[in-house]
C-alpha cells in the first residue's frame, strides 16, 4: 500500500515521526505541494492508495486522474482543501481530526485577548532597549491597559473551541454570552441572537468554520453594530473577517484593536490591509502549532487510517 503525505513539514518539521503511518505502508512524504499546480498534485498521488493533505487541495480533477486513491486523511480540522462530493462520489471517505487541539487554541485566544490588553511583548521589548533604566518613574506604559474582569466576552461559534474559550474568560470574571447556528438552552454561556451579542460585547471572539454563511461574517455593517471600542479576536478563519473593513474601523477607533492567528490569504500577502492597521497583532497561524497539539494530531490522524483499513472509518466527513 502506498500513502503520500502531501504537505508534511509545518505537521512535522522533524520533532515528531511518521513511524506510525511507515508501519501501514510505503510513505512517501512532501514537505509542500505547490497548491495551484494540478500536474505537480497529480503527479505526487498518481498509483497512491492513500492521500494525507493538510493545505493542498485535492480537487474534483485531480481524483478523476488518479482513479487508484482510496482514502483522504485530512491532517487538520477544516477539510474545504477537499472536494469532498467528488471523493463521495467515487466511495473515498474523507476523515479529519477533530478536537485535537481544542485546549491549544482556546489558550492562543485568550493570549491574543491578553497581548492586545497588555501588550506585554512591546513592553519587554521597551525595557529591553532601556526605556525603564532611564524612567524617572518606577513605572511606564506604552499603550493603554485594559482590566477584563467584569466585561462581556462575545463568542461566536460555540463548539468544542468556543466552549472551552468561555470557560477560561469566565474565570478571569468576564461575563459570557455566545452564538452558534443553532438556539440550546442548557450550557456554560446563554444561547444570544447575532446581533444583539454584537451589540452587548465588549470583546467578539470568533471560533466558527468557514462556511458560505459564515465567509466575510465580520464586515462593515456588522462592525457597526458593534460596541464602538470593542475588541476582536479571530484565530479561527481568516476568510471570516473582511479585511478592509476591519481595518477601517481599527482606523476610525470603532474598534479599538484587533487580535489574529489567521489571515484571508495565507501567508498574508504584503499588500494585506491588515498589516499596516493601526491596535492589530497578527501571528503566523501558529494557534495549533505546540509540540504536545502537532503529536496528538498525528497519532488521531494515524488512528484514523488504521479504522479505514480495518473497515470501521471513523471522523468520516462525506457521506458515502
Amino acid at each position: 500500500m502506498k500513502i503520500v503525505i502531501l504537505d508534511g513539514y509545518c505537521l512535522n518539521p522533524g520533532d515528531l515521526s511518521w513511524a506510525d503511518f511507515e508501519a501501514l505502508g510505503q510513505v512517501s512524504v512532501y514537505d509542500r505541494t505547490p497548491l495551484d499546480d494540478v500536474e505537480e498534485i497529480v503527479r505526487r498521488i498518481d498509483g497512491c492508495d492513500i492521500v494525507l493533505t493538510n493545505k493542498t487541495p485535492v480537487t474534483r480533477e485531480v481524483l478523476a486522474r488518479c482513479p487508484g486513491v482510496r482514502y483522504i486523511g485530512v491532517l487538520a480540522t477544516g477539510f474545504n482543501v477537499v472536494d469532498i462530493q467528488a471523493a463521495a462520489e467515487r466511495g473515498i471517505p474523507v476523515c479529519n481530526v477533530p478536537g485535537y487541539g481544542t485546549g491549544a487554541v482556546a489558550q492562543f485566544a485568550i493570549a491574543l485577548l491578553l497581548e492586545v490588553c497588555h501588550h506585554i511583548g512591546e513592553h519587554s521589548r521597551a525595557v529591553h532597549a532601556g526605556q525603564w533604566s532611564s524612567c524617572p518613574d518606577y513605572c511606564f506604559w506604552n499603550y493603554p491597559l485594559v482590566e477584563l474582569e467584569g466585561r462581556t466576552m462575545g463568542i461566536i461559534g460555540y463548539g468544542r473551541i468556543g466552549r472551552a474559550v468561555g470557560r477560561i474568560a469566565a474565570a478571569m470574571g468576564m461575563r459570557v454570552i455566545a452564538y452558534g447556528p443553532h438556539p440550546w438552552t442548557e450550557g456554560d454561556a446563554p444561547y444570544t441572537p447575532l446581533e444583539e451579542l454584537l451589540e452587548k460585547s465588549d470583546v467578539v471572539s470568533l471560533h466558527c468554520p468557514m462556511t458560505p454563511e459564515t465567509e466575510r461574517l465580520i464586515n462593515r455593517d456588522t462592525i457597526a453594530r458593534m460596541k464602538d471600542g470593542a475588541i476582536l479576536i479571530n484565530n479561527s478563519r481568516g476568510q471570516l473577517l473582511a479585511e478592509q473593513d476591519v481595518a477601517e474601523a481599527l482606523a476610525a477607533g470603532k474598534l479599538a484593536a484587533l487580535g489574529v492567528d489567521v489571515a484571508e490569504a495565507e501567508p498574508i500577502p504584503a499588500n494585506s490591509p491588515l498589516l499596516g492597521a493601526k491596535n492589530c497583532i497578527i501571528t503566523p497561524h501558529i494557534s495549533w502549532a505546540a509540540l504536545e497539539t502537532r503529536r496528538r494530531l498525528l497519532e488521531i490522524a494515524a488512528e484514523n487510517l488504521r479504522s479505514f483499513l480495518a473497515g470501521k472509518p471513523v471522523h468520516v466527513v462525506n457521506s458515502l
